[in-house]
């Protein structure tokens, strides 16, 4: 399958990156015991996994299980439902929750991820968007080298600002992600000079990377997608929010309707794998960012740019690398779908997905549609040419992905 040179050079590798995986095995370890001790706290039963139907009155599966969410993210409370479509349908619900008509949102690490520019909007766009419902919107761009613009956020910091929104993530941008302690200070700063503004973190991708969530480090909102992370592989949709009680019970309006909120909602059958999806998170999370320490020491050592670099710590599972041309970056998400268990014989190619401004190219062979805590690969077809692989549910797979591409590459004569 693989040239001898190939299985050399994969040998090699995982010798150089062994102490980096042994640092992984730790917080594998911490994150389990912290999930573990918070299934055991509210005193998780079988009984909690029982459907509800209907309106899901009193189903106290589903209050605890958003008990247990703000156990583990150290939060005030949680919202956790099958009913969140996605990531960016989570991010729009807190959101939407905690702006009105005149407030500002400000997003302080930059241009938020692609399918948020919808959500944000045009004044009078029709969408129902932030900006339609005359809420106004700004971005503070990072420095050149990623870190945060001080002085351009003091100046933006005005008595309008409701909201003010952080990234964890680098999405479809070569910057480096958030530590937990940055986004810390992030928050930090704006409290000091705008005490009732709403510290927001969009935490997709990162849940579990660190031994600490950026709501124990001063955020007041916090949202995240359970065919990510925290879902372990398992929980077939939905998504979290966890924070501030007040925020979590207008987000709750928002995804129901006011004076409803999260006293109702039948989970359809799904809470047995949200909770056994969370136990099985840090593990799986763990050989998710295995697979993209081994993915950026193999492509470093053939000469391409890796972000971030496999010695640097993680706080993400998405490992960036660039590309010289189209044809290489095509052949790379081709070979990571080759590998997969599911649809491998799908030959992925460039489309223009719903929400993106550029067209696509995604590598998606998994179990759970859109299930990036999976092996999955994606890529916006412009310049420059810059591949996101992400998730890996068995470090043996991330490396079976990564050896395919390469040789997907090598049999086309392009590297």
């Amino acid at each position: 399958m693989f040239s001898q040179e190939l299985l050399e050079r994969m040998e090699r590798t995982e010798t150089l990156i062994e102490p980096m995986l042994k640092r992984i095995d730790r917080t594998v370890d911490r994150n389990q015991w912290k999930v573990i001790r918070a299934f055991q706290k509210h005193k998780v039963s079988e009984y909690h996994f029982t459907p509800s139907t209907g309106y899901g009155y009193n189903d106290r599966g589903r209050e605890v299980l958003d008990e247990v969410y703000a156990e583990v993210f150290g939060a005030e409370a949680g919202l956790v439902r099958p009913h969140f479509v996605s990531g960016t349908h989570t991010i729009g619900t807190a959101l939407f929750g905690a702006l009105r008509p005149g407030d500002k949102l400000l997003y302080i690490t930059g241009r938020p991820y692609d399918t948020l520019h919808k959500v944000i909007g045009r004044p009078g766009d029709g969408t129902g968007s932030l900006a339609d419902w005359g809420v106004s919107y700004e971005e503070v761009p990072l420095k050149p080298n990623g870190s945060p613009d001080w002085q351009g956020i003091r100046e933006a910091l005005t008595p309008d600002t409701r909201v003010v929104g952080i990234q964890r993530s680098r999405g479809y941008d070569w910057r480096r992600s958030f530590t937990v302690e940055e986004i810390g200070r992030m928050a930090a700063f704006v409290k000091e000079h705008l005490p009732q503004a709403v510290v927001f973190v969009d935490n997709c991708y990162g849940e579990f990377t660190e031994l600490t969530e950026p709501s124990e480090a001063g955020a007041d909102l916090m949202a995240g997608s359970l065919i990510k992370n925290p879902g372990g592989g398992i929980a077939p949709t939905g998504g979290y929010i966890v924070g501030r009680r007040d925020l979590v019970e207008q987000a709750a309006f928002r995804l129901t309707a006011p004076g409803i909120g999260g006293e109702v909602g039948a989970m359809l059958g799904t809470a047995r794998a949200i909770y056994q999806g969370l136990f099985l998170a840090p593990h799986l999370v763990g050989q998710a960012v295995k697979g993209s320490v081994f993915a950026a020491a193999m492509f470093a050592g053939l000469g391409f740019d890796t972000s971030p670099r496999w010695d640097e710590s993680r706080t993400d599972l998405i490992q960036a690398v660039r590309f010289s041309s189209a044809s290489h970056l095509i052949a790379f998400v081709q070979g990571i779908q080759r590998a997969a268990a599911v649809d491998a014989h799908v030959v992925p190619e460039p489309w223009d997905m719903p929400g993106y401004d550029h067209p696509v190219i995604m590598a998606a062979g998994t179990f759970m549609q859109g299930g990036s805590l999976e092996l999955s690969a994606d890529a916006p077809i412009r310049e420059p040419y810059t591949a996101y692989m992400q998730g890996g549910l068995t470090y043996s797979h991330c490396k079976l992905g990564v050896l395919t591409a390469i040789q997907t590459m090598l049999d086309r004569k392009i590297l």
